[in-house]
Parts: C-alpha cells; sequence; structure tokens
C-alpha cells in the first residue's frame, strides 16, 4: 500500500486570503441629513453650531463614512468640517459611502504587501470567506501581483480558475 501525499500542501502555491485583510472593527456613518433643514439645506451658523454640539467621543476607534443620504447640496467645507472633528478620534475616516469606506480600508491593507514576495511564484487568492471582501480588493490583488508572480489562480489550491500566467522571457 503506498502513502497518501498531499500534493497542494507540499506544491510551491501561495495562498492569499484576502479575509485577513479585513478590518473588523466597527464601522459607523456619520449621515450629513440629520444636521440639515428641513432635510434640504444647510445653514452654515446652525450646523456650526450642532457639530460642536456633538460628542465626537462615540466615535472614538471607529471606522467613519461621512456622507449624505438624500440628495442635497451639502458645501465640501461641511464634509470638511466634519472630519476635522473626526480626525484624531476615529480609526479611519473618509469622506463617502461605506463601500468606498471598505474600499479604502481594503486599499491601505493591501499597499502593505511587498510584490517581490510573490516573484516568479504561483499564487492563489482565495474566494470563500467569512468577512465581506469587496470585489474591489480582487482586482487590486491582481494589480499588485501581475508582472511578478508566475501565475494568478483565483479559488482554492486543490481547485482554481487560471487568470493570469506570467510570459516566459
Amino acid at each position: 500500500m503506498s502513502e497518501i501525499v498531499n500534493r497542494v500542501a507540499n506544491s510551491p502555491i501561495i495562498s492569499i486570503d484576502l479575509e485577513k485583510f479585513y478590518n473588523e472593527k466597527e464601522r459607523v456613518v456619520f449621515d450629513l441629513k440629520g444636521y440639515l433643514f428641513q432635510e434640504m439645506v444647510l445653514k452654515e451658523k446652525d450646523f456650526r453650531k450642532s457639530m460642536k454640539e456633538i460628542n465626537w467621543e462615540e466615535f472614538e476607534g471607529k471606522l467613519v463614512a461621512v456622507n449624505c443620504s438624500i440628495d442635497a447640496i451639502i458645501p465640501t467645507w461641511a464634509y470638511m468640517l466634519v472630519v476635522t472633528y473626526l480626525e484624531g478620534v476615529a480609526d479611519r475616516v473618509i469622506v463617502g459611502n461605506l463601500e468606498a469606506l471598505e474600499q479604502a480600508l481594503f486599499q491601505e491593507a493591501l499597499s502593505k504587501l511587498n510584490p517581490d514576495d510573490y516573484q516568479d511564484k504561483p499564487v492563489v487568492v482565495k474566494g470563500c470567506s467569512k468577512f465581506p471582501v469587496p470585489i474591489f480588493a480582487y482586482g487590486e490583488i491582481v494589480k499588485i501581483l501581475k508582472g511578478k508572480a508566475k501565475s494568478i489562480m483565483y479559488g482554492e489550491p486543490c481547485s482554481t480558475v487560471p487568470l493570469y500566467k506570467k510570459p516566459r522571457g
């Protein structure tokens, strides 16, 4: 009887699990809608007063997306003013919706990867995760690895979809 060999475990394939780049801190939206007059107009004096009255410590350690959930004309400075209060309190602040926040978080995490670590190596980008990995992250990892990795595949090491193979030469 021959010994059973796990060829996947013994292969040179590097597996990248994008959920390991997922920041598990609480995400919150700071919605400007509640600070508009009749949910239509921003009155500068009232808005500034409201911003001074907020307990900004509620946002401590959180990931914050600053946006307005209704279609209203909001001056750019209003978003900037909110960020001045949140910066240094929240862990991360972006102007945009939760999807934009997620993209920014993954962009930041993936920028710490060293593409040279994958030079001429076959790479599998895992497809299943328990955390919501945005489709954006999958495109970013390809941009980081293409030209460095020997090949890029999607799925699990035992069952992959080939995406890219580095040309010889």
